[in-house]
């Protein structure tokens, strides 16, 4: 490989890192498609990546899939380099973007699991009898009350919290930061944890070992614990909760725009997968009250 693309990969990493602040996961996640990316140009024996053309990647998009790479990888895969293509020609490196008329194959989008309200409400009320538990019961209410993603619950600070509003900001994908609401009960739940373990302003309103903030790893760990002892079966995890509290706010409302803000949605298109989940509802209703839909 030439070490002219090997230089552009490198400083395209760099200005993710840098510049756009990426998570660690996000920019290992680039790297990986930009070694496949790599090694595919080496095999085509290109000098730069002018060079490169969009028939030639769709073969690479092709191969990737016959080896067993599913369509949501890919589309990951073709978003990255289109990123990377648009960064080197910004440098003037690049007069075409070789990924701009490349295609993945379509995808078959998976409705997101849900806890029903009954599980969700068995899920997060923890007897908070002692100092672990006050902090398990006011994560379980955080996350569900204001259906945060586990990054943005794992950054946030006392400093954050506005309890006379109930509103809680928190910083998002692309460190973008929103203003979200927080339910009675998770305020409930975060006023006795800040009672019995007080806090500075600056400091995490969910520690962790030596009041460290948790780790998103940490907050998995807890929600699987809480979950067996709750009594609540299914595979829980952080997102199900955010889940479940869009999907339960949607029934209730109605109001899509609402629940692309609190989620903090870039494209109202991601939210609307709840609304299949409010369909499916109003389904299982009707089959269960109409009464030319029931079942003799």
């Amino acid at each position: 490989m030439t070490a002219a693309l090997t230089d552009d990969t490198a400083r395209f990493l760099q200005y993710l890192a840098v510049e756009r602040r990426y998570s660690p996961g996000t920019l290992r996640n680039y790297a990986h498609a930009l070694e496949t990316l790599a090694r595919f140009a080496e095999s085509l024996t290109l000098a730069n990546w002018d060079e490169l053309r969009g028939e030639q990647l769709q073969t690479l998009v092709a191969d990737e899939h016959r080896r067993g790479l599913e369509p949501p990888s890919l589309r990951a895969m073709l978003s990255a380099y289109r990123s990377f293509f648009r960064f080197l020609a910004r440098d003037g490196k690049l007069r075409n973007n070789p990924a701009a008329g490349v295609r993945t194959p379509k995808v078959r989008r998976k409705l997101p699991e849900v806890l029903d309200v009954d599980e969700a409400a068995a899920l997060v009320e923890v007897d908070a009898d002692d100092p672990l538990a006050l902090r398990d019961r006011a994560l379980l209410e955080l996350l569900y009350s204001s259906g945060l993603r586990v990054s943005e619950l794992c950054g946030v600070r006392w400093r954050d919290l506005d309890v006379d509003e109930g509103l809680l900001r928190v910083t998002g994908k692309g460190n973008k930061t929103r203003i979200v609401p927080v339910g009675r009960m998770a305020l409930s739940a975060l006023a006795a944890l800040h009672a019995a373990q007080p806090a500075g302003a600056d400091e995490p309103v969910l520690p962790g070992r030596g009041g460290h903030a948790l780790t998103p790893g940490a907050v998995r760990a807890a929600i699987k614990r809480r979950a067996r002892q709750q009594g609540v079966w299914k595979r829980v995890y952080p997102h199900l909760l955010r889940h479940s509290c869009a999907s339960h706010l949607l029934e209730s409302s109605g109001n899509l725009r609402a629940v692309q803000e609190l989620l903090g949605h870039a494209d109202i298109g991601t939210t609307q997968i709840y609304t299949h989940l409010d369909f499916q509802h109003l389904a299982k209703v009707y089959d269960a009250a109409h009464p030319r839909a029931k079942r003799r």
